[in-house]
């Protein structure tokens, strides 16, 4: 087994306790935290980009939606619920699809793509701004510009994008930030706080672990054209 993967099958093991015992501790209710048990598995594999990542994760992002809507994370919960479940869910069809051993075949945004992208987030971003306070979101500036990324990152997961690893490094820093930030009201997020470390070093892996995937796949493409 490579020494990733054992540093991170010890990290979850790690994780695990500390959820456990800071849900313990602060009398958080199981089904609060059950999808940061369940998330620990999906981390791992996203780590190793990991198709089965996208399955997982996608009947997880049911139980998400529920606690966010207990938390009063309006923004979370619509995105968990309409966005992350079917977007996962097709998510894994698409990269079964598109097989690369345990992973799928990727491919990168080009210049227009990317405008594009900036544009539509922009403009959501603003409309986000406005519709939160009114639904009586209390983070609305952390809460949307994270939920926002993580749909972006969702939609450019399903079509295997490898930028979707760098924008889930930026997300990782911005969500972790807003349960910082949520410890002073709702001190029993310590669990959700602990898991957003756990999760951010697998993103980071992610990130590396992607790009090195791609190259190879350019690589073995160039050598079959030739």
């Amino acid at each position: 087994m490579p020494k990733r993967d054992i540093f991170i099958i010890v990290l979850m093991a790690i994780t695990a306790a500390l959820i456990t015992a800071a849900g313990i501790y602060y009398k958080q209710g199981f089904l609060r935290i059950l999808p940061l048990y369940i998330s620990l598995v999906v981390g791992l594999l996203q780590s190793r980009i990991n198709r089965y990542a996208s399955l997982i994760g996608s009947m997880n992002s049911l139980l998400y939606g529920v606690v966010y809507i207990y938390y009063s994370l309006y923004g979370s919960a619509f995105s968990a619920l309409l966005f992350s479940f079917p977007v996962q869910l097709i998510t894994f069809i698409r990269w079964n699809r598109n097989k690369w051993e345990q992973s799928t075949v990727l491919r990168k945004l080009d210049k227009k793509q990317r405008l594009f992208i900036l544009a539509g987030c922009a403009a959501a971003l603003a409309a986000m701004w406005i519709v939160l306070p009114l639904i009586g979101s209390r983070y609305v500036f952390l809460d949307s510009v994270t939920n926002l990324l993580g749909i972006l990152i969702y939609f450019l997961t399903m079509f295997a994008y490898v930028e979707y690893t760098f924008l889930m490094v930026i997300n990782g820093v911005i969500g972790t930030a807003l349960y910082i930030m949520m410890l002073g009201d709702t001190p029993e997020m310590t669990t959700y706080l602990i898991y957003s470390v756990y999760s951010f070093i697998c993103i980071v892996f992610a990130f590396f672990q992607a790009n090195k995937l791609y190259i190879s796949q350019q690589k073995e493409t160039k050598n079959q054209e030739h």
